[in-house]
């Protein structure tokens, strides 16, 4: 009997809060959430990840706390190590706990702390580099801690300065191809000179958010122009309807945290 190592993709999601219209608000103005909304279109995003081939777990251990459903700013997820984020909003801190107990079953914990911050939805990872967003929530100090935990692992970290949206992954993530989508009005475009960009239209700025799981790309259903365009450039799309987390200034890749999983598998040998 041999045993073989197969890569499975894990996705790590959190219940959305009934105190999620009092969460955090900084580049949109606030208006009413339709909670019972909300928990359909969780149930649909979860779906799809499944639909993808992912293994989702739906976590509810921070319920008390209204933002708890973005659980990707709680951590930054590496294949060699969780780095468990330093928040940089003080009512979101008390989230990484819960997250924590759930990430060591999967990987090393090293943590970054105050006065650097650092949100999840600030690093993009493309390869052995990694993109980390200068934003409101992540400061120069951030950056340089989570620099100095990862190189030794081999990752290279480009700072990218981020102005009028909330993280990086807000104007910025990556197609299959590795080309860059973009919102160019919401980036330091020089600091990612050395990528391949994208530009989402004028008419749908948030729409640079997206999330892949394997060969496959993730959007919100109401960036119908975007979802086109990649679509044209031969990916996989699939959509979900995101309406009430975007009023949370959320988006595709907020919801998850998405890795890869190590999984033994038994295979007998034939004689």
């Amino acid at each position: 009997m041999n045993s073989v190592m197969a890569r499975r993709t894990l996705a790590i999601t959190h219940a959305p809060s009934p105190k999620m219209e009092q969460g955090q608000r900084t580049h949109v103005g606030r208006t009413t959430i339709d909670f019972d909304r909300a928990c359909r279109q969780h149930e649909a995003y979860c779906q799809m990840l499944r639909d993808c081939g992912a293994e989702v777990q739906v976590m509810d251990v921070n319920r008390q706390w209204p933002d708890s459903v973005f659980v990707e700013d709680t951590v930054i997820v590496l294949d060699e190590v969780a780095v468990l984020a330093s928040m940089g909003v003080e009512l979101r801190r008390a989230e990484t706990a819960g997250i924590e107990r759930e990430l060591r079953k999967h990987r090393e914990i090293e943590r970054i702390a105050l006065p650097a911050t650092i949100e999840g939805g600030d690093v993009l990872r493309m390869g052995r580099t990694l993109l980390v967003g200068v934003s409101l929530r992540t400061n120069r100090a951030g950056v340089n801690a989570l620099n100095a935990i990862v190189h030794r692992y081999g990752y290279k970290v480009i700072p990218v300065p981020v102005h009028d949206c909330l993280h990086l992954k807000t104007a910025c993530t990556a197609l299959p191809d590795e080309t860059l989508l973009v919102n160019p009005a919401w980036l330091d475009l020089a600091a990612l000179r050395e990528f391949d960009r994208v530009p989402v239209p004028e008419s749908e700025p948030w729409a640079a958010n997206i999330v892949l799981v394997g060969a496959t790309v993730c959007a919100a259903a109401e960036h119908e122009r975007t979802a086109e365009m990649i679509l044209q450039r031969s990916f996989d799309v699939r959509a979900v309807e995101l309406s009430e987390f975007a009023k949370a200034e959320g988006g595709v890749t907020c919801l998850s945290l998405l890795f890869s999983q190590q999984k033994n598998l038994e295979s007998i040998s034939a004689d």
